[in-house]
C-alpha cells in the first residue's frame, strides 16, 4: 500500500507537470539557442566526478587548486554512480572521513581522529550534538547538487567547532529556462523501494522565474529481524531574476523519517567468562513497539546582487526546525554464558542492566549571514576580498521518561526475541533546554604577491553564548587564518595554511561546572595539481593539529544531575598525519576517485585519542565507459581500513577489556546501460564478498550490511 501511495503521488506530479510543458513551449525553443551558444567545448561535462570550482573554505570563487586546505566534493554524477542517497553515504566514501556506527538509525562522523560536529547547509551551520539522534546523517541527497567537505580547522567559515572538518550540501537550483524533468525508481534487497521525481520549469515566457521541485518516497527493511524504515520527502526551490543582476531564490524543504523496532545502540558483545557471543547479523534487541520518528522543515531565501565592478553581494537566511520522538529500548551488560542472564557492568549494581526511554525534543536554528565579495587593484595588481558578517540562535529543547530493566523481564538472553510489555511511562520531565547564539564578522583577502604567488589571511571574531534554566556562559575570540599558494607550474602548486581552533564546550567537570574552550592550533601543507579546466584534480596534504582541554570522559556521573557524564580536560592533543586525492576525468572514458588517510592522535601523556577510528583507510571508487559500447557504464570501488580497538570496563568493574575489529575491505560493484537518450537501467551490489565487520567497537556489537543490491531506471525528459 505504501509503494502504491508512493507512486500513485509521483504520477499525480509528472501529470500536472506534463500539462504545463505546453505553456512553456515557446520559451524553450528561444533557451535552447541561448544555452548552446552560452556552453563551451571546453567545460566539464554533466557526467564528471569533478566540481571546477567552488567557494568552500574561503567564500571566495576558486579552484579546488586554490585554496589552501584539503578540499573533497562529491559531485551529483558520483552520488547516482554509487547510489549515495543519504548524507551518511556520501561521508561513509569521502576521503577522510570515518563513521562510527551506533545503530542503524544514528551515525557520528569523524576526520583527523575528531568528531564532525559542522554540518551546513549553502553555508548556514546547525551545530550537531552526538547524544540526540534528529536523523542529521539520513538527510536525502536528492535535494543536493554536490556535498562539500573541507577538512581540518574551519575556523574562517563556521567560527566554533572541531578540527574535524566542515561539511556543506549545497542545494539544487532552478537554473533551467526549459521544462525539464527526471524521474527514478529503484527496487533493491530487503524490500527497499525508491522513487524521485526532480521537475525544473520556467514560470514566465520570458524564463525569468523559474520553479523546480525534488520529491520522494522511500520504504525498506532491513537485515536485522522486525526493523524497516520509511522516509518522504519534497524540495522546492523558486528562482527569479528580479533584474540583470539581481538574483532572488526562495524555498522550502521537508523530511520525516519513520524506524519501526530501532536498537539503541547494539548487541552485548561479551559472556561474563569474557568470550564473546556469537549472533546472525540478523539478530535486533528492539521490542516490537520501538520506534524512532524525526522529522524536519527548512524554510530559507537567497539575495544576489551583482555590479559592473565583479563585486557580488549575497544575504542567506534560514530557519530550519527539526523534531524527535521516539521510544526505545537499550541493553547495556554482560550475559552469563550457561544461564543467560544478564549482569549489568557497573560495580554494586550487577542488576542495572539496560532501560527503556522515551524521547521528544525539538531544535531551531534562525540564521542570517551576509557577506560581500570582488576585485580590488593595489599597487598594480589585482587582488580579492570578501567580507560579512552572521547571525544565529539554536534553539534545543528535549522532554524524554526513563524506565530501568531488570534481568527478570529480559529473562534467559539466549532465547530474547524482543517480546517484551511496553514501559508504562510517567510524564515527561526536561532533559535539556539551551539556546545557543553566535554572532561573527569575518574578512579574508586573497593578495597576488607576484604571478605564481598569492597570499589569503582573514580572521572571524565570534561572539559565543549559551543559556540554560540555571546557567549562562560567553566566550569571544578571533580567530586568524593564513594560507600561501605557490603556483609551480600551469599545473602544480604547493601550498601552506594555519588556522586557530576556538571551540566552547558544554561539557561539565565532576563538580558540574563547564570546561573551557578547545584551543589549539590547525597547520596543513601539501601541493595540489589540475588538468583538463580541473576536470581531473590531485591533492597530498601534510597536517599536524595541536589542541588542549579536549573533554575526555571521567567514568562517573556529576552528582544530583540526571546521570550527565562528568569529564576533565586533556591537556597537550595531538593529531598528525598524511591525506592524499585523486578525483575527476582520469581519459574521457574513466571517471575516478581514490583517497588515503594515514594519522596518528594522541593526548599529552601518549594515550591514543578514539582508538576506535582506523588510522589509516583508503577509499577507491571509478567509472567506465566502454569505448566498443558507447551506452555502457562499468565500474566499482573498494573501501579498506586498518584494526581498530577500544577498551571497555570488564563486569563488576573486573577490570579493562578490549574491543576490536580487524583490518577489512568492503567491495562494490555498479553498472549502467543507456537504453534511450533519456532512459538508463543501473545495478549496484554492495560489500560483494559478504564480509562480516562491526560498525561500532566498543561494549556493543553493531554489524554492518551484509551484502546487498539494488537495481534502478531512470527517465529523463
Amino acid at each position: 500500500m505504501k509503494a502504491k501511495r508512493a507512486i500513485t503521488f509521483l504520477a499525480a506530479l509528472i501529470a500536472i507537470a506534463l500539462h504545463g510543458n505546453a505553456a512553456y513551449a515557446a520559451a524553450q525553443e528561444e533557451t535552447l539557442v541561448v544555452d548552446a551558444a552560452a556552453e563551451s567545448e571546453d567545460s566539464p561535462t554533466q557526467s564528471d566526478y569533478s566540481v571546477p570550482v567552488t567557494q568552500a573554505g574561503t567564500k571566495m570563487t576558486l579552484t579546488a587548486r586554490d585554496i589552501p586546505q584539503s578540499v573533497s566534493i562529491v559531485s551529483k554524477q558520483r552520488m547516482q554512480d554509487q547510489q549515495l542517497q543519504s548524507l551518511g553515504d556520501v561521508l561513509n566514501n569521502t576521503t577522510g572521513v570515518t563513521e562510527k556506527v551506533a545503530d542503524l538509525d544514528r551515525s557520528t562522523f569523524y576526520s583527523r581522529g575528531f568528531m564532525i560536529d559542522n554540518y551546513m547547509v549553502d553555508d548556514i551551520p546547525t551545530v550537531f550534538e552526538e547524544r540526540w539522534n534528529l536523523g542529521d546523517a539520513i538527510s536525502d541527497t536528492a535535494m543536493y547538487d554536490r556535498i562539500e567537505v573541507v577538512r581540518g580547522a574551519t575556523g574562517l567559515m563556521s567560527g566554533t567547532g572541531n578540527p574535524s572538518a566542515s561539511v556543506n550540501m549545497v542545494r539544487k537550483h532552478a537554473d533551467s529556462r526549459e521544462f525539464v524533468g527526471n524521474v527514478s525508481a529503484s527496487y533493491g534487497s530487503w524490500d527497499k523501494q525508491r522513487y524521485v521525481l526532480d521537475l525544473s520549469a520556467p514560470l514566465t515566457d520570458s524564463g525569468n522565474v523559474r520553479g523546480r521541485v525534488v520529491a520522494g518516497y522511500q520504504d525498506r527493511n532491513s537485515y536485522l529481524d522486525r526493523y524497516s524504515n520509511d522516509r518522504k520527502f519534497i524540495y522546492g526551490v523558486v528562482d527569479a531574476d528580479l533584474t540583470d543582476s539581481t538574483t532572488l531564490s526562495v524555498g522550502y524543504d521537508y523530511q520525516e523519517n519513520h524506524a519501526d523496532s530501532p536498537t539503541w545502540g547494539g548487541l552485548p558483545r561479551w559472556y561474563t567468562d569474557g568470550s564473546q557471543i556469537g549472533y546472525d547479523r540478523s539478530d535486533n534487541t528492539a521490542p516490537d513497539w520501538a520506534y524512532s520518528n524525526t522529522e524536519s522543515r527548512r524554510v530559507f531565501a537567497t539575495l544576489k546582487q551583482r555590479f559592473d565592478n565583479g563585486w557580488q553581494f549575497t544575504l542567506n537566511g534560514t530557519h530550519a526546525e527539526t523534531k524527535l520522538d521516539s521510544k526505545m529500548l537499550y541493553i547495556d551488560s554482560f550475559v552469563d554464558k550457561n544461564s543467560g542472564r544478564l549482569i549489568g557492568p557497573y560495580a554494586g549494581y550487577p542488576d542495572l542492566i539496560g532501560g527503556t526511554g522515551y524521547n521528544t525534543g525539538t531544535r531551531k536554528v534562525h540564521a542570517l549571514d551576509a557577506f560581500t565579495s570582488g576585485p580590488y587593484q593595489l599597487f598594480g595588481r589585482q587582488h580579492e576580498l570578501m567580507t560579512g558578517v552572521s547571525y544565529s540562535r539554536q534553539n534545543n529543547r528535549y522532554m524524554n521518561a526513563f524506565g530501568n530493566l531488570s534481568p527478570e523481564e529480559i529473562g534467559n538472553y539466549n532465547n530474547w526475541d524482543g517480546n517484551i510489555p511496553e514501559t508504562n511511562w510517567g510524564d515527561l520531565s526536561l532533559a535539556q533546554a539551551d539556546t545557543v547564539h553566535q554572532k561573527s564578522a569575518y574578512l579574508a583577502t586573497r593578495i597576488s604577491l607576484a604571478d605564481p604567488l598569492n597570499l589569503i589571511v582573514g580572521a572571524r571574531y565570534t561572539k559565543w553564548s549559551t543559556s540554560t534554566l540555571t546557567q549562562e556562559l560567553a566566550k569571544n575570540r578571533v580567530t586568524p587564518y593564513a594560507g600561501l599558494v605557490y603556483d609551480i607550474n600551469d599545473t602544480w602548486s604547493a601550498y601552506a595554511s594555519y588556522t586557530s581552533i576556538f571551540n566552547p564546550q558544554t561539557n561539565r567537570d565532576i563538580n558540574g561546572n563547564y570546561l573551557a574552550p578547545v584551543t589549539g592550533k590547525n597547520y596543513e601543507t601539501g601541493v595540489k595539481a589540475d588538468w583538463l579546466n580541473s576536470r581531473l584534480t590531485t591533492s597530498v596534504a601534510l597536517f599536524r593539529i595541536e589542541q588542549d582541554n579536549v573533554a575526555q570522559t571521567t567514568g562517573l556521573m556529576i552528582p544530583n544531575t540526571n546521570n550527565e557524564q562528568a569529564y576533565y580536560a586533556a591537556q597537550g592533543t595531538v593529531s598528525k598525519g598524511i591525506e592524499f586525492e585523486v578525483n575527476g576525468a582520469v581519459t574521457d572514458n574513466l571517471q575516478m576517485t581514490f583517497g588515503a588517510t594515514r594519522y596518528v592522535a594522541e593526548d599529552g601523556d601518549g594515550t591514543a585519542v578514539n582508538p576506535m577510528l582506523p588510522r589509516t583507510s583508503l577509499k577507491l571508487f571509478a567509472a567506465y565507459n566502454v569505448p566498443a559500447l558507447r551506452e555502457l557504464t562499468l565500474g566499482g570501488g573498494v573501501n579498506w581500513q586498518t584494526h581498530v580497538w577500544q577498551d571497555v570496563s570488564g563486569p563488576q568493574g573486573n577490570g579493562t577489556w578490549r574491543a576490536e575489529q580487524g583490518s577489512y575491505a568492503l567491495v562494490n560493484l555498479f553498472g549502467r546501460y543507456q537504453v534511450t537518450k533519456q532512459l538508463s537501467v543501473q545495478a549496484n551490489l554492495n560489500n560483494l564478498f559478504d564480509k562480516s565487520y562491526d560498525t561500532y567497537v566498543g561494549q556493543y556489537l553493531v554489524y554492518g550490511a551484509p551484502r546487498n543490491f539494488s537495481v534502478s531506471a531512470n527517465y529523463s525528459f
